[in-house]
């Protein structure tokens, strides 16, 4: 346990950048503006929007993120190089605080086979491009990476030489997910040791899912002295993921005597963030997952019922309502007015322009007249839904599915493009099936389904389907789609032609 009073640790999250490199978590602008609001809105203290130079994309999503916040940090990825460090600053430099994030590898076997470089090499080409990025801005963070399977002696070394020449965070990443905790406490305090300097700077722990560690071992790292966490929420990433954001936080929250630490998050901020990634991204967390599962403050066991009724401290350490979640409770009706919704939308943490409230209230309306109670958490799916749309290519205008035991599906597809109404039949294996190929027909794309998962809302018979697609380009490209109704099919429909005005959207971005 930590003596004296709690240390602040910085939350820098990477779930634009490092995130969005997991399989079939890919964002558009739109979707990365709308992620990195809500994630200004948690108070995470550094965003890293994205890798600037890695495509035209990536520079515009980092700039227009950078020039639309105003109470975090914004970074950009770097290589240690003179064009990525460039190009990082022109798209930051619109920030209200701008970092450059510069990396280079340091571990024997990234230097031999991957840079091809001798490690005198590696200590000033990180040198060099530290002071060119400290040129830029004061700002800098400098990682090495796969630090935890580097020498340390060389690690101190290059460390010492980055601070130097004007870093200001100095991250030690566990790139492949290999450390052990109590190993990783270790590595923090004898690096603390080797080098000195680093308490002059933030230091930072950055740590990979492989061994499902990642979490435990970043809070082994603010044990062991880190200042500063990288993150994503959900824990996503490449490969097995990093360490989830809202783990760690509410590990530091529930257990600050313990760490004497805490962060700046608004944990009530954390069950809206989660969803709203998955409901962009269209991969859902898993309903064990820790704090934001669906099963997460679920107990099915009758001794832990009774439990939980007398107090719920004998079975909860925490309480939904610390990370954002509330229980069902009816709303508002079918006779509500404009701003009655505007104030409900508002309170639920949701901030809409005029004409963004227009379509929102006209599609709450609609819901009202079809569903007998409306929930806190169908409006909440109804204006995330409205948030991160795209511009509309193709609009639904009506639909017949003729399906059954006995005979083949059929569909009926109208859909509006432009100021023209456009209709075709199709045949599928199923309804589903036949549905997506008249769209096809329209559209004249051909896709592939890659991915399809149905859900409720909330319960009772007249719940609102949620529908999410995944469609595939004959590129390769993954696009996903998401689709609110009372009829199932209807959802369905509508998720399809979203994930399709998404790829035509990606189209026109570039």
């Amino acid at each position: 346990m930590m003596g004296g009073g709690a240390r602040m640790v910085r939350i820098f999250d990477t779930t634009l950048r490092d995130g969005e490199q997991s399989p079939g978590c890919s964002m558009n602008l739109k979707e990365k503006i709308e992620m990195a609001r809500q994630l200004e809105r948690m108070k995470v203290d550094v965003i890293e929007a994205g890798f600037a130079i890695s495509s035209q994309g990536d520079f515009v999503s980092v700039k227009t993120i950078a020039e639309t916040l105003k109470d975090c940090t914004v970074a950009s990825l770097a290589r240690a190089n003179e064009k990525d460090i460039d190009r990082a600053w022109e798209a930051v430099k619109g920030a209200a605080d701008p970092r450059i994030h510069l990396f280079i590898a340091t571990s024997p076997l990234h230097m031999e086979y991957k840079l091809q470089m001798k490690p005198d090499e590696v200590y000033e080409k990180a040198v060099a491009m530290t002071a060119r990025a400290a040129r830029y801005c004061g700002n800098v963070e400098f990682s090495a990476e796969d630090s935890t399977r580097s020498d340390m002696a060389f690690l101190a070394r290059v460390i010492e030489g980055v601070i130097a020449a004007g870093a200001t965070t100095v991250n030690l990443p566990d790139t492949v997910g290999y450390s052990m905790p109590d190993e990783h406490y270790r590595f923090f305090v004898k690096i603390r040791e080797l080098a000195p300097s680093l308490e002059k700077v933030a230091i930072s722990s950055h740590c990979h899912n492989d061994l499902g560690l990642a979490a435990a071992n970043s809070l082994a790292a603010i044990m062991g002295g880190a200042t500063q966490v990288e993150c994503t929420v959900n824990g996503i990433g490449e490969r097995a993921g990093n360490a989830a954001m809202e783990e760690i936080v509410m590990a530091l929250h529930t257990r600050k005597a313990y760490y004497g630490a805490e962060t700046r998050i608004a944990t009530s901020e954390i069950a809206r963030s989660s969803g709203l990634l998955s409901r962009i991204t269209g991969v859902k967390v898993q309903p064990n997952k820790a704090i934001v599962g669906e099963n997460a403050f679920a107990h099915e066991a009758g001794i832990h019922q009774h439990g939980v009724l007398v107090n719920r401290e004998t079975y909860e350490i925490m309480t939904p309502e610390s990370v954002g979640l509330v229980k069902n409770s009816l709303v508002l009706g079918k006779h509500s007015g404009k701003h009655a919704f505007r104030d409900r939308v508002k309170a639920l943490g949701y901030e809409l322009d005029d004409s963004e409230l227009e379509i929102a209230f006209a599609k709450f309306k609609a819901l009202a007249d079809r569903k007998k109670t409306v929930y806190d958490r169908d409006i909440e799916a109804l204006v995330a839904k409205e948030s991160v749309q795209v511009p509309k290519a193709y609009r639904l205008e009506s639909f017949v599915i003729n399906s059954g035991s006995r005979i083949t599906s059929t569909a009926v597809i109208r859909l509006i493009h432009g100021d023209r109404s456009i209709e075709r039949v199709s045949r599928g294996e199923g309804p589903i099936d036949a549905a997506f190929k008249a769209i096809e027909k329209i559209t004249g794309r051909r896709i592939s389904l890659d991915d399809y998962q149905l859900g409720a809302v909330t319960e009772g018979e007249d719940a609102q389907g949620d529908a999410l697609v995944k469609l595939r380009t004959e590129g390769g490209e993954v696009f996903s789609g998401r689709g609110l109704s009372t009829d199932v099919m209807e959802a369905s429909i509508h998720a399809c032609i979203n994930a399709v005005n998404k790829m035509i959207y990606a189209e026109r971005e570039l």
